[in-house]
Formats: C-alpha cells, sequence, structure tokens
C-alpha cells in the first residue's frame, strides 16, 4: 500500500464510519508493518482538526472518539436535504431525561417525586430504545425498583465527552434547549408554573442536589 498522509486515512474512515471512532479503533485499520504510533496518531488527529477549522465541518471529542460533524452554524441548511423533520421531544421526556443525567443512577419513583406526576412508559421506552439511558442496577427497597443511568450514546448523540461537560442545570431552564412536541401521554403536572418550557424552581433545585457525584461518573 502506497503510504497516504496519515491524516488524510483518519478522514477517510471517519467520513465512512458514521460513528465515533477511538484511537484504538483507528489503529487497527493498519498493518502490524504499517501501524503508527499512538502519539504519532493522535498528531493526525489534530492536524486534520486543524485543517477543518473555517470548513462546513468540524472535527469533535465524544465519549465514544472522535467524529466528523457538520457545523452547527450550517445545519438549518444542511437539514434541507432530509424532508423527514427531525425528531421533537415534549417538555416531560426532557425534564424526566435531565433528571436522570443530573441525579443518576434514579429510579422512576424518585423522579416522579421531584416532578409530581406520573411518568409515562413511552417516555421511559423512547429513552430506552433511543439507548440514551440504561438500567445499572436495582434500589435495595421494597419491589427493587430499576435504577437509571445514561449511556455512552447518550453522550455521543450531544456531542459530550463525559459527564463533566454538562452544561450547568441553570441553562437549561432557557426555552432553546427545549423543543416541546404537542402530545404527550403524561397526567397533568401536579404543581403550578410548570406547565410551560423549561424546569420549575422545585424540579431544578431538586436535580442540582446531585451535582457533586458527575465527577465520580
Amino acid at each position: 500500500m502506497s503510504r497516504l498522509p496519515l491524516a488524510q486515512v483518519v478522514e477517510a474512515a471517519l467520513l465512512a464510519a458514521g460513528e465515533p471512532l477511538s484511537l484504538d479503533r483507528l489503529l487497527t485499520l493498519f498493518g502490524d508493518d504499517e501501524r503508527p504510533g499512538r502519539d504519532e496518531l493522535r498528531e493526525a488527529v489534530s492536524a486534520l482538526e486543524t485543517d477543518c477549522r473555517g470548513r462546513g465541518i468540524e472535527l469533535v471529542e465524544v465519549a465514544g472518539g472522535y467524529r466528523l460533524q457538520v457545523r452547527r452554524e450550517v445545519a438549518p441548511w444542511v437539514a434541507r436535504l432530509w424532508e423527514e423533520k427531525p425528531a421533537r421531544y415534549s417538555r416531560a421526556l426532557l425534564e424526566t431525561l435531565a433528571l436522570i443525567v443530573y441525579r443518576q443512577p434514579i429510579t422512576r419513583g424518585e423522579i416522579e417525586e421531584i416532578r409530581g406526576v406520573v411518568v409515562s412508559t413511552n417516555i421511559v421506552r423512547t429513552l430506552l430504545e433511543r439507548e440514551w439511558i440504561r438500567v445499572v442496577g436495582h434500589r435495595d427497597v421494597p419491589g427493587r425498583p430499576a435504577l437509571f443511568a445514561t449511556t455512552r450514546k447518550f453522550l455521543d448523540y450531544f456531542g459530550l465527552r463525559s459527564l463533566n461537560d454538562l452544561p450547568p442545570l441553570a441553562d437549561l431552564r432557557a426555552e432553546e434547549y427545549f423543543e416541546l412536541a404537542s402530545a404527550e401521554d403524561e397526567p397533568p403536572a401536579a404543581r403550578p408554573g410548570n406547565e410551560e418550557g423549561g424546569f420549575d424552581d422545585e424540579v431544578a433545585a431538586a436535580a442540582e442536589g446531585d451535582l457533586s457525584a458527575l465527577a465520580d461518573h
């Protein structure tokens, strides 16, 4: 095989993969007689990241490795290539997800206690099917309810390397973080002030309670 610039090989692999690739995964692309060292490969990734600056794509590092993606600034135009609209999620689903993110591991009952409403089975099913959350154990109480936590796929989807990269919870009250769907099969909110987009103060305060634990994930 001809000796191509390593950065070109990395770029082609990331474009073809359609998913994040770790350094270990990238190293498997090379035979024993041509495999670069990890430092050399890391330098190639860095060179590719620099080369993408000022272009319509960018190289980002997420939990699963490195990924080439469309820059946020040009996404509105690129999105017109697909007729199907992106998925939109209800406030109920996003609040449930955020509580799992910031309070994990957490049970469904604990989420319901904080939000003051029943968590729809459809919400939990959707989050599990998207592989944004998973069951990591069971609370040692009667009934042994499942404990939910986020996954690496969640981090990859939202462009995070780790939970430490999460924005401050106060930022999640901003309306731009929420795309509200028109229908979600859930009982009405039990407390006033939670009918519009974003967390109410009690939900936000409850979620903030375990932020210090994120460093352990």
